[in-house]
C-alpha cells in the first residue's frame, strides 16, 4: 500500500494560512485546458473556500473544495512579492 504525503487536513491549514492574501490560482478544467488568475483568498469554509479574483469581468468558478486541491486539479500558491 502507497503512504500517501498529504492529507485533506494539511491541505486545510495550508489554504488557510493564505487567508486574505493574493494568490495564483492553476484550475485544470480538462481536455488541456487550464484556467490561470490572481486573487485574493476571500474565504475559507469547513468543506470549500473562495477566490475573488483581481479581473473584475472574470466569468468562472471561484470556490474550490479541499479535495480538488489534494487531487491536483486546483493549485493554489502565494503570490511572491518584488523586493524593491
Amino acid at each position: 500500500m502507497i503512504k500517501p504525503k498529504h492529507d485533506i487536513a494539511r491541505v486545510k491549514e495550508t489554504i488557510a494560512e493564505y487567508f486574505l492574501k493574493q494568490v495564483d490560482v492553476t484550475v485544470n478544467l480538462g481536455r488541456n485546458k487550464v484556467l490561470r488568475y490572481c486573487g485574493r483568498l476571500s474565504g475559507v469554509y469547513p468543506a470549500l473556500f473562495t477566490v475573488s479574483p483581481d479581473d473584475k469581468g472574470f466569468l468562472g468558478k471561484t470556490s474550490y473544495s479541499y479535495a480538488e486541491v489534494l487531487c491536483g486539479s486546483v493549485k493554489v500558491k502565494p503570490v511572491k512579492r518584488a523586493e524593491g
